[in-house]
């Protein structure tokens, strides 16, 4: 009975049932390590932190849906990450001229171009000359860690310009009260906007309307999150003052790349060929779909999208560390994959990814607030994976 009203309940709102699962096990696990931290988890200090450091890894899962969803890998992007990281640093610290207004904007062109240009180079083995993404990539996690070491010979490049550090949350690298709400409003805006018009639209073409009631609560929830999120960011206020914080500029760049690359995952053609490639690839190659083009573009993607981690990284410890990216890889797979994309390809969401490194970024944060040294660390997550990914396997049976 209760799996019935569940389903009517996804039905009407067109809430998939799996977000609902896991964004129920994330309060589970927040009430539960709020339990044992004496309230520390769900203080605001905590939650703003734990949103900025979910943008790193959030970034690096909305390219790792669709590398998994066409049947590939990319074990690689921890070293990319921390290769770009380092490259952004040397560039801005010891090759352009300090204090000068270029400086972070000509460091982050830079830095984009190398995570295109190694992007390209792994897509074109992979795609190109038929070598398994696994190889290629696990080559990569070697490559690029060694060159990140290579380029300083194992220094800490520092201190980044004031600007850059915006960019990683770090001295006042955060929009405030007032803009946080206006743009709080234009989410909330665009929300309803968009609900009312798809029950335009299915009107007028004379599709099934979702009940009133569905897309009602379906907006509710929507503005509840939006509100919850904002005044969250807000309660927590910049040390030494009665400043609110607002949201981070981490944060920011997350919601810009989610809402970029849902857009690309959903109404481009080049989305749609992604996951009919990863459904069947060779119906797509008898369909004309350019499917080695297709890999080579999801990995310059992928290369992007480490580029934009490695900045934020760097950004946020001031400084290109060698150490930055370090088993990235791992909690990037694991938040797709407890997202819901399946490792056998062709099915995948960037919502679920999304919502998983929440989760996987909660458990971390949580076990390093009950102070867990790091090797139980990682055994709760390797644990998590495997629940996860068992999980898949039940969930995919039944459907099936």
């Amino acid at each position: 009975m209760t799996q019935i009203s569940i389903r009517r309940l996804a039905a009407a709102t067109g809430i998939d049932t799996r977000l609902l699962a896991m964004a129920g096990a994330l309060i589970v696990i927040a009430l539960v390590f709020n339990s044992f931290t004496q309230g520390a988890f769900l203080s605001p200090r905590n939650l703003w932190n734990l949103a900025v450091q979910t943008s790193m890894v959030g970034i690096l899962t909305t390219g790792m849906v669709l590398v998994i969803v066409t049947r590939n890998i990319d074990l690689s992007v921890g070293s990319v990450l921390g290769a770009i990281g380092m490259f952004a640093a040397v560039v801005q610290v010891q090759i352009l001229p300090p204090d000068v207004w270029w400086n972070t904007p000509l460091t982050i062109l830079c830095a984009v171009a190398v995570g295109i240009t190694i992007g390209a180079f792994q897509g074109f083995w992979i795609a190109y000359r038929a070598v398994p993404s696994f190889i290629v990539t696990l080559a990569g996690l070697l490559i690029f860690r060694g060159v990140a070491w290579m380029m300083t010979e194992g220094r800490t490049i520092a201190p980044m310009e004031e600007n850059f550090q915006l960019l990683g949350g770090g001295l006042r690298g955060s929009i405030g009260a007032f803009w946080s709400w206006f743009l709080g409003g234009l989410a909330i805006a665009l929300v309803l906007f968009r609900i009312v018009a798809s029950r335009r639209r299915r009107h007028r073409y004379g599709f099934a309307e979702k009940p009133l009631w569905g897309d009602l609560l379906t907006g509710g929830l929507w503005v509840g999150a939006i509100s919850a999120f904002v005044l969250t960011m807000n309660a927590y206020n910049r040390p030494g003052t009665q400043i609110p914080q607002g949201i981070p500029i981490p944060v920011l760049l997350l919601i810009g790349t989610v809402l970029i690359m849902e857009t690309i995952a959903r109404t481009t053609r080049f989305g749609r060929y992604v996951f009919a490639f990863g459904g069947n690839p060779e119906a797509a190659r008898l369909a004309g779909i350019d499917v080695r083009k297709l890999v080579l573009l999801v990995f310059v993607i992928m290369g992007i999208l480490a580029a934009v981690a490695g900045i934020l990284a760097t950004a946020r410890l001031n400084a290109g560390v060698n150490s930055t990216g370090t088993l990235a890889e791992l909690s990037v797979i694991a938040a797709v994959v407890i997202g819901g994309t399946s490792l056998a390809g062709g099915a995948g969401s960037i919502a679920g990814a999304i919502l998983g490194a929440v989760i996987m970024q909660s458990l971390e944060n949580g076990m390093v607030l009950l102070g867990l040294p790091s090797a139980m660390q990682q055994v709760v997550i390797g644990s998590v994976l495997i629940l996860a990914v068992w999980a898949d396997v039940v969930y995919r049976r039944r459907v099936a």
